[in-house]
């Protein structure tokens, strides 16, 4: 694609967002007291909102202009946190975690697939190179400590002499017992054909007879194969059959990853061409226009104080620097505008001296009707009505600076989309204004102060300015001198980390993406729900929670510091769906560090209560200082054990049970620290201080058949299987039902040997290879199942959740009361 239809992209993505921006607008406005409406419409934005964010994430990593891609950045970030503020409300409305729009969706003629967040490039792209030499450090200090990621090699036992010639000694028979077997049945066949030949030869040859029983099984055979490929044509019409090149890589394909990469350099080149423009430009306007505007800003200050003192008879006050200077005067004002100003705010003065003074007594009076008029507005009861956004202010500032700036603007000269240098003249002669504003500040303060010595003869008071700014120093002094110590003052943050890697805290994160997360969405949860049944989420489903609650507000400090903040996360599941995997694929995707403080691994580790906060203090120090960061606690349950298993009492895993609270309370918007918990077993732990400590609690489903369907597939294709029609993959789900993404992945390993791969060719694949390799294995069954949906039902969000639904049909069972009474009457009045 060309620069010319990103920018049409761009464009219309921007006019999808400005009258989406302008029904938001409208609704805000409106209060609402129906539930269903509330969440169609939050549904709607929700939407809207994501198809937006799918193509500006498109553009700004594909766009090549400068200027361009700091405005889609800007709008960027603030659509992001737009998406989050409406999934909090969804959440707060419907009380719960998974919302299905299958009506929705219908209406507005989208796929599900279209409701797949992404995940932008910008996160990794513009940090590589401090990922990539964080990752050098990292393995070069697990290599030194003998603590790298290494190959299972699988432990050789050794054997006694005798042993291994006996074994040497039963394959060499077995192989000679095989070929003599082979050796006799062509021997057989030998015999046989010739006796079959004997027999045949004392008939009578008929060649009519023999031609017709070759034309026979040729037209059979060649029958057959025509009605064959026929049919497969016929199911890659219909698509249910890929086409034959399916799974090869096209032409066009290559062609565009290449494309991809020059963009990407060309985006670089562009860039170091803006920054290098933005200092020259400045300098250049810094010697042709700066001695310029500094004679007209020493003017226009000069003719405020004569106009002044001719209107009131004396000079007026100059600004201070913390509130703007001479900036405040001039801003986008005429001299006679700022003269009439000051008349006006020294009428003001003198009639707000006069009120306070009458209305002393009439404040008790006022306070009382405030909370009357309260009460009054609670007891009505307006409804519901959209609360205030912080990211509507910026999308709304974005999107303006498009309308002006780039909506019409003429481009027709800058083919290759290099920096605009008017816009950045623009920019940059704001600056040195302001920069030249603050000199002739200093400058016309002083000729001020001269000015009222001459006229009037009085000397200023000076120290009470200097009086309150050692006040104010002081002050802080003794705040700063509040603040803990922090005991590993004296240490780098190399010596820390290191330590934390030696220690096995600090671990590197497996390179997984989100989208290895393998799974399907949810066709009929909307279907379910109507039915007053609660479906289990989709695998899909946790993968947009993860990528909502997890990577974006990581990725993104703007959108970390706005959005709703989660602090922490509980993944509950069986094991085997991929709660880990979810972890290093937050890791992965945002270029996060991974800190591993699960009971079993910090057991013996930093003793004592001191040593305990030492570890939490160096973790969360390098955590904060080298964020985005991710803090694991695998096996969560056993930090809030109901009671520890005597085997494990050693190992003491309740010692961060009293810590993890006051590390949330630690932790600020600023902090882009995310802590997240696994367990597969939460029955064991006490509920209540579980709750406290993790905010959002996900559950991690078993696979469903959709979700099966498309594992199988993918994980057979990805380790070297080729599917045929031999082989039945809905056949392989249907029978894997309650069996998790681990069991599929490990039978997969075990029978696509590297042996077997080479004998596809010959002999395809069937379903019941794997069938045999699933037999030893144990599913998660219904009963477990229900165990965590009856688990998750006693969490607060569970119980807002059914207090709901049960309110929800009282109402419902009122209504349909009232409807029989109406009928009863009218039935009543007719007789």
């Amino acid at each position: 694609m060309s620069n010319a239809t990103y920018n049409k992209m761009w464009h219309q993505t921007q006019e999808a967002l400005s009258s989406l921006l302008d029904k938001e607008s409208e609704k805000m406005m409106e209060p609402q007291r129906n539930h269903v409406f509330i969440f169609q419409m939050l549904a709607t934005f929700y939407i809207k909102y994501v198809q937006i964010f799918r193509n500006l994430e498109n553009v700004y990593d594909q766009m090549v202009h400068p200027q361009k891609r700091i405005l889609i950045r800007k709008i960027l970030d603030g659509v992001m946190g737009r998406i989050l503020e409406l999934k909090n409300e969804m959440v707060e409305l419907e009380l719960t975690e998974f919302h299905y729009f299958d009506d929705i969706l219908q209406d507005l003629k989208l796929v599900p697939q279209q409701l797949d967040i992404p995940i932008p490039k910008y996160f990794l792209k513009e940090r590589l190179e401090v990922i990539k030499g964080r990752e050098k450090i990292l393995a070069q200090l697990l290599a030194d400590s003998g603590l790298g990621i290494t190959e299972k090699k699988y432990p050789v036992k050794p054997i006694p002499l005798e042993e291994a010639v006996k074994l040497i000694q039963v394959a060499e028979r077995a192989r000679q017992g095989r070929l003599r077997a082979m050796f006799m049945k062509q021997i057989y066949l030998q015999e046989y054909r010739a006796k079959q030949a004997r027999l045949l030869g004392e008939r009578v040859a008929d060649v009519g007879t023999a031609a017709l029983c070759i034309q026979k099984v040729w037209r059979g055979f060649h029958q057959r194969t025509r009605t064959e490929r026929e049919r497969e044509e016929e199911m890659i019409f219909l698509g249910m059959s890929p086409p034959p090149l399916f799974n090869e890589v096209s032409a066009a394909l290559i062609q565009a990853d290449r494309v991809t990469h020059l963009r990407d350099e060309v985006q670089v080149k562009h860039e170091e061409e803006y920054r290098d423009a933005l200092v020259t430009i400045k300098d250049d306007l810094k010697l042709i226009e700066g001695p310029n505007i500094k004679e007209n800003l020493q003017d226009e200050i000069r003719r405020w104080f004569i106009e002044c003192r001719n209107l009131t008879g004396t000079f007026p006050d100059y600004p201070k620097e913390e509130e703007g200077g001479s900036a405040i005067i001039f801003s986008n004002k005429t001299r006679q505008q700022v003269i009439e100003d000051i008349i006006a705010s020294q009428e003001e003065e003198e009639k707000n001296k006069k009120k306070k003074e009458e209305e002393k007594p009439k404040k008790g009076k006022k306070g009382k009707e405030k909370k009357e008029t309260k009460e009054k507005n609670k007891d009505e009861g307006e409804g519901w009505q959209m609360p205030p956004s912080v990211f509507l202010h910026t999308t709304r500032e974005g999107n303006n600076a498009y309308k002006d700036l780039w909506k019409n603007k003429d481009e027709s000269w800058n083919v290759p989309q290099g920096y605009d240098p008017e816009l950045i003249k623009e920019d940059k002669r704001k600056e040195l204004e302001s920069e030249i504003r603050l000199q002739v500040d200093e400058l016309m303060r002083q000729e001020l102060k001269n000015l009222k010595l001459a006229v009037n003869r009085e000397r200023e008071l000076s120290g009470k300015t200097g009086r309150k700014k050692g006040s104010k120093e002081k002050d802080k002094k003794r705040k700063v001198g509040k603040k803990d110590k922090d005991p590993t003052a004296d240490r780098t943050i190399e010596s820390l980390y290191k330590e934390l890697v030696e220690e096995g805290l600090l671990i590197q994160a497996l390179k997984v993406n989100l989208s290895d997360y393998i799974g399907d969405y949810s066709y009929l949860g909307s279907t379910l729900r109507q039915m007053s049944v609660e479906p289990m989420p989709s695998l899909l489903d946790v993968r947009q929670l993860i990528t909502l609650y997890g990577i974006l507000p990581l990725g993104s400090e703007a959108v970390h510091e706005k959005a709703p903040l989660v602090k922490s996360l509980l993944l509950a599941g069986p094991s085997g769906v991929g709660k880990k995997l979810l972890v290093h694929a937050i890791c992965t995707e945002t270029g996060a560090n991974l800190f591993d403080l699960s009971a079993a691994n910090i057991a013996g580790k930093y003793p004592g209560k001191s040593g305990l906060q030492m570890m939490l203090h160096m973790a969360l120090k390098v955590a904060r200082q080298l964020q985005p960061s991710v803090v694991w606690i695998g096996d969560t349950e056993k930090t809030f054990y109901k009671k520890v298993p005597n085997a494990e009492r050693k190992m003491e895993p309740k010692r961060l049970k009293k810590q993890l609270p006051k590390i949330l309370k630690l932790l600020k918007p600023d902090d882009r620290i995310l802590i997240v918990g696994t367990t597969q077993r939460p029955f064991d732990a006490e509920l209540q201080p579980l709750c406290k400590v993790y905010q959002k609690i996900i559950l991690v489903p078993r696979p469903d058949y959709a979700s099966r369907y498309v594992l199988w597939k993918e994980i057979i294709q990805r380790h070297g299987g080729v599917i045929t029609g031999a082989l039945s993959v809905s056949c392989l789900a249907k029978i894997t039902d309650g069996f998790t993404q681990g069991h599929i992945v490990q039978v997969v390993k075990e029978v696509l040997t590297e042996r077997r791969i080479q004998q596809q060719s010959h002999k395809p694949l069937t379903a019941l290879e794997f069938i045999a390799s699933l037999t030893s294995m144990s599913p998660v069954y219904q009963e477990e199942e229900e165990s965590f949906k009856d688990w998750y039902a006693k969490t607060p969000m569970g119980k807002k959740r059914a207090l709901a639904l049960t309110g929800d049909n009282k109402e419902n069972e009122k209504d349909k009361g009232k409807e029989k009474e109406k009928k009863g009457i009218k039935e009543k009045k007719k007789k």
